[in-house]
């Protein structure tokens, strides 16, 4: 019989998506609502109003920095980690002019998978490297596949449907030894595990605020001082001449304000979800026999489980257990039943992937909260598998 605790009432549904999308912290919000009501003044006016508005960007700007170890002047504003992908990748491949090539991975979030896609349209070279069976690239096969045409080495630093960490630190001094700048993705890993654009020693990174406890619509580009990066719009002249358009006030407090609370709370919240993922894991090995976790299970994000149930589909899966909020893989993928395209690259038989459930914790999960939908996912796949035709067993062995 499931248990509850006092704040889970028994048809709650847990919410396990974080990786799809987080709420909007309390902070973040009440940071935002005087640029949303009275401090509405544009901040390239120069009347006080407006004065006001810049000097709340810039504070933003700031706080954004301080968290991936930036300078300010570092940060340029974008409306979220698709656009922050795009300015980087198709910007670097307009800049570097002699040198069309990009270096990416297999398995990228399809903001940089479509922007390199549409680099090979117009002719630009584009080596993908497959991940190994445990999730992971090494950084020798990324390191020998760039060569003298190559513009841009692009990397996503956590991946967002099974959470493993790829190894930027070790790829982007070679890089950037022959002068290949270097960009990672870190939409995911932002507030999640310790990120340092000194330590990983990239050009460019990406933030997403909504994945950050920000709302939807903001974002931010890290571009390293000295990386001569071209606007992918035409307008006027704001964040540095990068991205024209009037800034979005309140909503670039509220991810400066998401910034710094993540600062605050990174160790004590990367602790408290690592061990409440292995708790659910636990649970789901315990109650659901031959489940399997994909990729490293120690090299990863704290608060990811991408897990397959053996014999169902994991679409069917969440939809027969509406308790759990959870997903298949990637949101921008939603209700496809075809297997994930990053699953099929690490080896996996299609039958197998299509067993996916991706499972992401975030700050206000519990530990109750971890029982119950481990209670409800497992009477959910007993039953589907009670009544399915037999499906073919998993093939190959994973962590």
């Amino acid at each position: 019989m499931t248990r509850h605790s006092p704040d889970l009432a028994p048809h709650d549904p847990v919410y396990l998506d974080h990786n799809a999308t987080t709420p909007v912290d309390a902070d973040v919000l009440a940071a935002m609502l005087p640029f949303l009501r009275e401090e509405f003044g544009n901040p390239s006016s120069s009347h006080p109003a407006g004065r006001r508005a810049r000097a709340a960007v810039e504070t933003a700007r700031a706080e954004v920095a301080a968290l991936i170890g930036a300078r300010a002047d570092e940060i340029v504003f974008t409306s979220g980690g698709t656009e922050s992908s795009n300015m980087a990748i198709r910007g670097a491949a307009a800049a570097r002019e002699g040198r069309p090539g990009v270096v990416t991975t297999a398995f990228e979030h399809p903001a940089t998978e479509e922007c390199c896609r549409l680099l090979e349209r117009h002719g630009h070279p584009v080596r993908r490297v497959a991940p190994r069976r445990d999730g992971r690239i090494t950084a020798d096969d990324v390191i020998t596949s760039i060569d003298d045409t190559t513009a841009l080495v692009t990397l996503i630093h956590a991946q967002n449907e099974i959470g493993t960490l790829q190894p930027v630190a070790e790829i982007a001094p070679a890089a950037r030894g022959r002068g290949v700048w270097v960009h990672a993705d870190a939409a995911q890993s932002l507030g999640k595990v310790p990120v340092d654009v000194d330590v990983l020693g990239v050009d460019l990174l990406t933030v997403a605020g909504h994945k950050l406890y920000a709302p939807k619509g903001i974002g931010a580009l890290y571009v390293r001082r000295g990386i001569d990066l071209p606007p992918l719009l035409a307008g006027a002249g704001q964040e540095h001449g990068r991205r024209p358009g009037t800034e979005n006030v309140a909503f670039v407090v509220g991810l400066g304000a998401a910034c710094r609370i993540a600062a605050a709370r990174l160790e004590q919240d990367a602790a408290r979800s690592r061990v409440l993922a292995a708790g659910l894991l636990a649970r789901l090995r315990a109650a659901v026999p031959g489940l399997i976790l994909v990729g490293d299970p120690d090299t990863r994000l704290p608060n990811t489980l991408n897990v397959l149930f053996p014999g169902v589909s994991g679409r069917r899966l969440l939809e027969a257990c509406p308790g759990v909020l959870a997903s298949t893989g990637s949101a921008c993928h939603a209700g496809s039943e075809a297997p994930s395209a990053v699953l099929l690259a690490l080896g996996l038989a299609p039958d197998t992937a299509l067993g996916a459930v991706r499972l992401s914790l975030g700050r206000a999960t519990t530990t109750a909260a971890v029982a119950t939908a481990a209670d409800r996912l497992a009477a959910a796949w007993r039953t589907l598998r009670d009544t399915a035709v037999p499906a073919p067993r998993h093939s190959g062995a994973l962590s």
